[in-house]
């Protein structure tokens, strides 16, 4: 499949890419398309999910690349920041190893050399039926996300149930991470626990003349054990079809903190309500750790986004839930 005809806009500053976008955001997605890595819009493109006049690519902003730490307050990650450094980054493995295991499970070495950390957050919902050719989805009469007005994973409902597909952010969740967007405006800060929607089609809050810029991680969440657990068909290359990720930490054989976020199996990825007060202060043992992998699959609504059956991924958010809770317990940093 061929790549539709554009122009193609190459920035070198902040600056430059918002003035960009500001000038050809009244034409909405069919005026610019943002690429950084490129590795989920090209393919998207080729199968004119995205026909876009204009694509802005902002690799060369040197200003949204690397990692640094803050004395006192936590650590700042450029939006542009390769998943490859992320996941060798030893200040990262140090402390917050939760992110680094949770990059080193996206796609592929050469994938992660090119991805984003930024682009990775901001990743679109995927379904069976929606990332497919055009030939695909003109059979099947497009659906909600695109082109159509029906829902095939849920008939007759007036939401889109596309998955949320990043492994990152559910890492960056359990750690409170927050990110900063930028606008010809100006700059504004939020958690990243805000930024989703819970709806597939407008899934995150960020305008069409608006960038991640960075993500910042607290303080107060280094130093938590960390592991992330993921569900694909193939060892490689797969987006993750259930994904858990949780940090803990523990004092005198109790645990002193914890926190469950799990992905792809909502249009959203999402904290655990209720796991951290389940877990804190309780000793671990397979009777806690099995609770809480119940209490994460209540809250997972997988649908048939994909291959493999909704009861099979929920079920498999119950199992990993409880080992990667089992595992980051035995865990040392």
């Amino acid at each position: 499949m061929s790549l539709p005809q554009f122009k193609l806009l190459r920035p070198r500053t902040l600056e430059e890419a918002l003035a960009l976008l500001a000038k050809h955001v009244d034409r909405a997605d069919a005026g610019v398309r943002i690429v950084a890595g490129g590795t989920d819009l090209i393919p998207s493109m080729r199968q004119k999910l995205f026909e876009p006049q204009y694509v802005l690519d902002i690799r060369q902003i040197a200003e949204l690349k690397g990692i640094r730490e803050q004395q006192g307050s936590g650590v700042e990650i450029g939006a542009l920041t390769s998943l490859t450094t992320i996941e060798h980054s030893d200040l990262l493995r140090r402390r917050y190893p939760v992110l680094t295991e949770a990059a080193a499970t996206v796609a592929s070495p050469l994938l992660r050399n090119m991805g984003t950390i930024g682009g990775n957050i901001c990743l679109d919902t995927r379904c069976l039926w929606y990332n497919q050719s055009l030939t695909w989805r003109k059979g099947c009469g497009f659906c909600i996300k695109k082109d159509g007005n029906l829902c095939h994973v849920a008939p007759g409902g007036a939401k889109c149930w596309a998955a949320f597909s990043g492994d990152t952010p559910p890492a960056l969740l359990c750690l409170n991470a927050e990110i900063e967007i930028a606008s010809p405006s100006g700059l504004r800060r939020m958690p990243l626990r805000d930024f989703y929607t819970g709806d597939g089609v407008n899934y995150r809050k960020l305008q069409p003349n608006e960038l991640v810029t960075r993500v910042f991680l607290p303080e107060s969440s280094a130093d938590y054990r960390g592991v992330y657990r993921k569900l694909r068909v193939r060892g490689s290359i797969d987006y993750p079809l259930a994904g858990v990720a949780v940090v803990m930490k523990r004092s005198n054989g109790h645990i002193a903190d914890a926190r469950v976020a799990v992905t792809a199996v909502n249009p959203a990825p999402f904290l655990v309500k209720g796991a951290g007060e389940l877990l804190k202060g309780r000793v671990l043992d397979e009777d806690l750790a099995q609770a809480a992998g119940d209490l994460a699959a209540k809250t997972a609504k997988p649908l048939t986004t994909s291959a493999l059956t909704p009861e099979y991924r929920r079920e498999m958010i119950r199992v990993f839930t409880k080992r990667a809770i089992l595992q980051a317990a035995q865990e040392r940093n």
